[in-house]
């Protein structure tokens, strides 16, 4: 059984691609703490996508992450990756999806799962949610995410694509 819970920096950028409904249809359980969904929902575009599903079908999914255990508290992250990270801390079975350094640093640090962005993406292509893992990669760079190049060319030799 697959658990996630879920940053907004993937829920944005897959949402930005038309792509955000591989994070419902790769996993068994959603959560998206309060902090994620209210970064979201400041975004200062109306039409954003992200923003858009998270006040609608998204919202089913938004859940109170309780409070920020000290030992992530110390690592001074944002409070949506914060919240990720005590979410999947008290939670068994969770695993963390975030893109941010410094948040993957500490939830290995923690013994927690993570996966990001690109994971899902080669996650996708395995399970044969997508037909092209590279078409989605360029998607995700044409709409602004920053990637290294020799990343991009992993991500795609690991999709079988590269």
């Amino acid at each position: 059984m697959r658990k996630w819970v879920v940053n907004a920096s993937p829920l944005i950028t897959l949402a930005k691609i038309g792509q955000g409904s591989l994070l419902f249809q790769l996993c068994d359980e959603l959560v998206i703490p309060e902090g994620v969904a209210e970064e979201i929902d400041r975004s200062p575009e109306e039409n954003d996508p992200a923003k858009v599903w998270i006040r609608s079908h998204g919202m089913e999914y938004v859940r109170n992450a309780g409070p920020v255990p000290p030992v992530i508290a110390g690592w001074d992250l944002g409070l949506g990756e914060s919240q990720v990270l005590a979410w999947a801390s008290g939670h068994t079975g969770y695993e963390a999806i975030l893109d941010d350094r410094a948040a993957r640093n500490c939830a290995l640090s923690l013994g927690i799962k993570v996966c990001g962005t690109i994971g899902i993406i080669i996650l996708a292509k395995r399970e044969q949610k997508i037909m092209s893992a590279a078409s989605v990669l360029d998607l995700l760079q044409q709409a602004g995410f920053r990637i290294d190049p020799v990343l991009i060319h992993k991500a795609k030799r690991l999709a079988g694509e590269g």
